[in-house]
């Protein structure tokens, strides 16, 4: 195991005749100075990760394949320069550039205020503006893997004691990689949580005909802008200054081994980001569609999750927050693949139809009071 605390790390090596490399370098000028990034290729596949901002992946590709958006943020912005307490309790978006990024871990949702106008939780939670305070690297030469490993803590004096281990995994021969997150309360008494997992793919990967494939058993818009989007639900649509965001919440449908499978596939249908996660642990998707110009953020976010990303009183009352009593532990895991032929497209796309087939596959045509406020 290597220790990764130091400004700089370089290693390389050849695993099963694959070339690796893990390197980490602190970024410095505007908004970026003093962010960690590490750096690591496996073959053809290349993430970017910031220890600095609660280990998100800030960039990746493989191959041809684009793992990003463009954010009208000139990121990775410093936590220091993000204000979460701003009033508005939107000051999450000021470091907002990630293609993966966490939301959690108090709360995951929209913001909330109290009876007096003050907010108390900001929009999508702390965790993503929280520094690892412990970084490592291992390499399993039997396997054939390396894993970037931090830990994150969240806590306050009287509130919380959370703790967050986040693993990335990527192999050697495949164009796969796994993120294993564990949260701990490390606190003497009960704790909640929430947390969604932001997933954010924009161009050249997406255009106006790309599309998201999820098997669900049900599936309603989060708000009347939204609904009017509905049947165009699985297509990012064109580029449309000026319009609103709109979100669709689903209960995702499960194959026979508990795990819910999700596609984002390219216009032509060569492409594909796979997605698969285990619904007993993450029980919840969002599809999030920004159709602003390029300029402004044009994007399509996958997002499963704990709980929906509503505000936390909201979530509390349809008791969709997660509770872990003194010392549990919590994980969730999630699988990607890149896709780069029509042929494996399309047979994942018939695992998916599998699934789907046997799902209720209920379409609500409005906002349904259990999940929307």
């Amino acid at each position: 195991m290597y220790d990764l605390s130091a400004d700089s790390f370089d290693f390389q090596e050849s695993l099963n005749n694959v070339p690796c490399r893990v390197r980490k370098r602190r970024l410095s000028g505007g908004q970026s100075d003093g962010v960690s990034l590490v750096e690591l290729e496996v073959g053809d596949l290349s993430l970017s990760v910031l220890p600095t901002r609660g280990m998100g992946i800030w960039r990746g590709h493989c191959g041809d394949v684009a793992l990003k958006w463009d954010a009208p943020v000139a990121g990775p912005v410093h936590p220091a320069l993000v204000n979460l307490a701003e009033p508005s309790g939107l000051g999450w978006l000021d470091g907002f550039d990630e293609w993966l990024v966490r939301c959690g871990l108090e709360n995951n949702g929209e913001p909330e205020f109290d009876d007096k106008g003050i907010l108390k939780y900001p929009l999508h939670g702390r965790i993503a503006n929280t520094p690892a305070h412990s970084v490592t690297f291992s390499v399993d030469r039997e396997k054939g893997e390396i894993t970037l490993t931090g830990v994150v803590r969240e806590t306050r004096l009287f509130f919380k004691k959370l703790e967050l281990t986040s693993s990335l995994v990527m192999h050697t021969g495949t164009s796969r990689f796994t993120i294993r997150d564990t949260v701990t309360n490390l606190s003497a008494s009960p704790s909640a949580f929430q947390l969604l997992y932001h997933i954010n793919t924009g161009m050249p990967f997406v255009s106006p005909d790309a599309r998201v494939l999820v098997p669900f058993d049900r599936l309603a818009p989060s708000t009347d802008l939204t609904a009017e989007n509905l049947p165009e639900w699985s297509k990012l649509g064109p580029q449309t200054p000026g319009s609103g965001e709109v979100v669709f919440y689903f209960d995702p449908a499960a194959d026979k081994n508990g795990c819910v499978k999700t596609l984002l596939v390219n216009a032509e249908g060569d492409r594909a980001l796979a997605l698969d996660f285990d619904k007993k642990s993450l029980p919840f998707f969002s599809l999030w569609k920004s159709r602003l110009s390029n300029d402004d953020g044009y994007v399509f976010g996958m997002e499963p999750s704990v709980n929906l990303p509503n505000n936390h009183s909201f979530e509390k009352k349809h008791g969709r927050i997660a509770l872990l009593e003194p010392g549990q532990s919590r994980t969730q895991e999630l699988r990607f693949e890149v896709l780069r032929d029509t042929e494996s497209v399309q047979r994942t796309e018939q695992k998916i139809a599998v699934t789907h087939r046997t799902a209720a596959g209920k379409i609500e045509p409005k906002p349904i009071p259990e999940w929307s406020p």
